[in-house]
């Protein structure tokens, strides 16, 4: 036989007795069933310590850039900062941190609370202005004799400030930037073609209110936890908080009373002297279904806590 033949004949063989055949794939099962994975899930998003949730609105986020701009000088009107807004409010929700108030959109909630006969709307801990200070598309590229290249790229920067309701001092200010693009090319001709990307506007926008969103619930949660007693029962005291906001069976927690309040002569502002001890109170029970209604049981285990002592004591976490 011809050699050249053999080798045609033999290499298949060897390489077909030199093959590993695969096997297939086993389905495993987890070594938990469904509802235990479903229940670590609800575990793991529960708080893991106590937070209590601030009250913020967003008063005013307008477009102090020309872009977007238009004839009308209604800032309701302008898009880009409507859209910031929005996006600033979906995320401080999301972070499941806060309660967030409308106030741009306020006249909308009365009317309908005037249909309803039933108005009580809450004031806020932090009044929260911002605007879009900068924004700007580019387009840069290169070509060649059989290529080119187009890129696409939007910045876009926010600027933020938190103000006290009370008095409108602007105690916290933070800037964001965000950038977003898009790259297309083709080589003799083929290849993919980019028009005028729109949504690089919305992806800048995002990426700005991310960078300074980490700034802002930072200093938003700077405060410590404290929450309210809303009735004293004997032994026996009711407060506002529960599971959302970190509390569980067995938690032991400070009774304070509220240092006297005065006004100094030097700033002007109003100013708490420290809290003093009043006694110890442990979580019994909870009670409520959404972090609007929720509280918690405390038995009051050391020192005496009074009707009367309502308006001037209050609950914290317990530092041994």
């Amino acid at each position: 036989m011809n050699p050249s033949r053999l080798l045609v004949v033999l290499i298949p063989a060897f390489l077909a007795g030199c093959a590993v055949p695969s096997t297939p794939q086993q389905p495993v099962e987890p070594p938990v069933s469904r509802t235990q994975q479903i229940d670590a899930q609800k575990l793991a998003l529960q708080p893991a310590a106590k937070a209590l949730k601030r009250k913020v609105a967003i008063g005013r986020f307008s477009n102090e850039t020309r872009y977007g701009r238009t004839l009308q000088t209604d800032a309701s009107l302008d898009p880009l900062g409507k859209q910031a807004s929005d996006m600033l409010s979906s995320r401080l929700v999301s972070s499941q941190k806060f309660l967030v108030f409308e106030r741009p959109d306020i006249s909308k909630i009365q009317a309908e609370q005037a249909i309803l006969k039933d108005g009580g709307l809450v004031g806020v801990d932090a009044l929260l202005l911002g605007s879009v200070t900068e924004f700007g598309r580019s387009t840069s590229g290169q070509s060649g004799f059989l290529s080119a290249t187009k890129v696409q790229t939007a910045r876009a920067k926010v600027e933020i400030r938190l103000v006290d309701p009370k008095t409108g001092l602007a105690f916290f200010a933070a800037t964001g930037t965000g950038e977003a693009s898009t790259e297309s090319g083709s080589v003799a001709g083929f290849g993919s073609k980019a028009d005028y990307d729109g949504s690089l506007n919305d992806r800048a926008i995002a990426a700005a209110i991310s960078d300074v969103q980490n700034a802002l619930i930072s200093k938003l949660e700077e405060r410590p936890w404290r929450t309210d007693i809303l009735r004293v029962a004997g032994k026996q005291i009711f407060i506002s908080g529960g599971t959302k906001q970190g509390l569980k069976v067995g938690d032991n927690l400070a009774i304070l009373r509220q240092g006297e309040t005065v006004k100094s002569a030097q700033t002007g502002f109003a100013i708490t002297l420290p809290a003093t001890p009043v006694g110890k109170a442990r979580v019994v029970s909870l009670f409520g279904d959404s972090e609007s209604n929720e509280g918690a049981v405390a038995e009051v285990t050391s020192g005496a806590v009074s009707a009367a002592d309502l308006s001037s004591v209050f609950i914290s976490e317990w530092k041994e």
